[in-house]
């Protein structure tokens, strides 16, 4: 078999923009909320669909971390989002040395991971994957940043442990971000709080009725949403 032809970030750039589309990219920076005073201020968009970006990210798949993390760097929000489809395919497939570079280039570009989606697209897949078996010492100095995005990281990154059945550090980072005030952490909390309740409702129970009364409501609707109607009704009525 021939070898894969030398690739560049620019090649993936320009693949991107082969199937960009402006009407596209008007409804993303709508959607992402990227005017002045919101979350994603300042990202900028040339319309591409995540299919059509996930398309893209298996024909790069071999890219090299260097490029990968040009793409990270770009004000490009479908850059960054493909170099991270590229990322984790590369973790998901490499061995323990492949992994290790794969988290260490993550890291390093920590801060490109700016929007909500290109956080849940990764941080379990990739960080929380890797620290499973590893100290998980830096989430919760990650959910105490001001940084909205490195909070939704620690958060979401417990994903990867819930899935195995281990709760205990999602519930510890829950617990640190229990009273934040930006809606996408207290959607990122109860998001994970019912992921646990789907597997063992009762530690699901056993946190609400700690913190119930005192949480955001949209933290605890997120939560309490797969909840039987009786159960639901009883937490949104807790006393606040």
């Amino acid at each position: 078999m021939a070898p894969l032809p030398v690739r560049t970030a620019n090649n993936v750039k320009a693949a991107l923009e082969r199937v960009s589309s402006p009407e596209k990219a008007k409804a993303s920076a709508w959607f992402f909320k990227t005017k002045a005073g919101e979350y994603g201020a300042g990202d900028q968009f040339i319309g591409v669909t995540v299919p059509e970006q996930r398309k893209i990210a298996k024909q790069f798949k071999q890219l090299a971390l260097p490029e990968i993390s040009n793409l990270l760097q770009s004000p490009i929000h479908e850059h960054r989002l493909t170099g991270l489809f590229i990322l984790a395919g590369q973790y998901q497939a490499g061995d323990e040395g492949a992994k290790r570079e794969v988290v260490d280039c993550y890291v390093k570009n920590l801060d490109c991971i700016n929007n909500w989606d290109l956080v849940d697209s990764s941080a379990s897949y990739i960080y929380g994957d890797w620290l499973k078996t590893r100290s998980k010492t830096r989430l919760p100095s990650l959910a105490k940043s001001k940084n909205v995005w490195h909070r939704r990281i620690a958060m979401i990154s417990c994903g990867a442990f819930i899935r195995d059945g281990d709760f205990a550090e999602a519930l510890k980072i829950a617990k640190i971000l229990v009273h934040d005030s930006h809606d996408l952490i207290q959607k990122a909390v109860g998001w994970m709080l019912r992921e646990i309740g789907n597997r063992d409702r009762s530690t699901e129970l056993a946190f609400l009725d700690q913190y119930a009364a005192t949480m955001p409501r949209t933290m605890l609707r997120y939560a309490i949403e797969k909840f039987p109607a009786p159960l639901r009704t009883h937490y949104l009525a807790v006393p606040r």
